[in-house]
């Protein structure tokens, strides 16, 4: 349940921290209090109506999903977790490495289950086959055992794991969700991340002579007087090393990123001991590099959450990348993202 009234508590904090404010927004907060409501719930059972356990937000990118949930979440007493989706999946899939049985969802809910009432599960999409393949019987047992979950995403339910290999498979999935699920979409004009930008001092380009003079002065004045070490990360026994790495600032090309096999919880591993991160090099996105793009995507995501600070070289202007089709429309949440990273180091 929550701590106090939401929309009452929610308009504070809009006013306190000069938030804008619309009926988009105060609609979503009622909903969820209605959602969070275990009156609700036991009037449910009573006229044997379907339990509601998920509530699935889509939306634009930039238009204050996660800033809601978050709100929100912050503000409910009850046992919960917190996850970026591709954490969560991570999670899942080292323990059924480890498990290696036929109960191993069953199991692996259970485990859910004794430490929590509550999923929150940010930035939710299905990008591969292995998440689309076993996502169904997952939620199915999730809602079996009465976990709720809440849900941030860019993409329409029915729209989810578009154009995926063997789609079908994932649509009970799709079924699953539209049967315990409040959806709402959450319109916005604005991105709010967008708004008010002044240059952005953190993002250089074109790729030249200039542009590499202007990088390496920036990295030595974040670097001066720090020591510089070859930092080692593993994942599942793989070793990634970052030969410029000073104290949680370091610097990579775009290929040794996202040319090379390496993915989510790779990722993870590296904002783990960054705070500061140069990217440089990165090209212009099109149908023959997607799957560079779509690991960037995951990059971007990841070290967002993580509140990784970022300094790009680009080979042209942050809205001119480019985009393969496959990835055109997410992409749109990777550049708002980028212009955040990178304007919250302005002065």
């Amino acid at each position: 349940m929550p701590k106090t009234n939401l929309q009452d508590s929610f308009k504070e904090f809009c006013k306190k921290n000069n938030f804008d404010l619309n009926s988009q927004q105060i609609e979503i907060i009622n909903l969820l209090d209605q959602f969070f409501d275990t009156n609700v719930n036991f009037l449910s059972k009573i006229f044997k109506k379907k339990k509601k356990l998920c509530f699935y937000l889509y939306g634009k990118v930039g238009v204050g999903k996660t800033m809601l949930l978050n709100y929100v979440y912050d503000n409910l007493e009850i046992k919960k977790l917190r996850l970026h989706f591709n954490e969560f999946m991570i999670n899942f899939h080292n323990f059924r490495h480890e498990k290696k049985d036929d109960n191993t969802i069953r199991d692996f809910v259970n485990n859910l289950k004794k430490e929590y009432d509550l999923i929150y599960l940010d930035e939710f999409q299905v990008t591969n086959i292995v998440d689309a393949m076993i996502l169904g019987k997952l939620f199915e047992i999730i809602f079996d055992e009465n976990i709720k979950i809440i849900i941030t995403t860019n993409t329409k339910l029915t729209s989810l794991y578009k154009d995926g290999l063997q789609r079908e498979q994932f649509i009970p999935f799709i079924k699953i969700i539209e049967n315990f699920s409040v959806q709402k979409e959450l319109k916005i004009k604005d991105d709010y991340r967008m708004k008010d930008i002044k240059e952005l001092q953190e993002i250089f380009f074109p790729l030249n002579e200039k542009t590499s003079f202007r990088v390496n002065q920036r990295f030595r004045e974040l670097t001066r007087n720090k020591n510089k070490k070859s930092e080692i990360v593993k994942t599942k026994g793989r070793d990634y090393v970052i030969e410029d790495f000073y104290s949680g600032i370091a610097r990579f090309r775009f290929k040794d990123l996202c040319d090379k096999n390496l993915g989510a919880e790779d990722y993870i591993n590296i904002a783990n001991v960054c705070s500061h991160i140069f990217i440089e090099n990165i090209p212009i996105f099109h149908n023959e590099n997607s799957n560079q793009q779509l690991r960037f995507i995951t990059l971007i995501d990841i070290f967002y959450e993580k509140k990784i600070r970022l300094t790009l070289t680009l080979e042209e202007n942050l809205h001119n990348l480019g985009s393969s089709l496959k990835h055109k429309e997410i992409f749109k949440r990777t550049i708002s993202r980028m212009t955040e990273m990178t304007k919250s180091l302005q002065s």
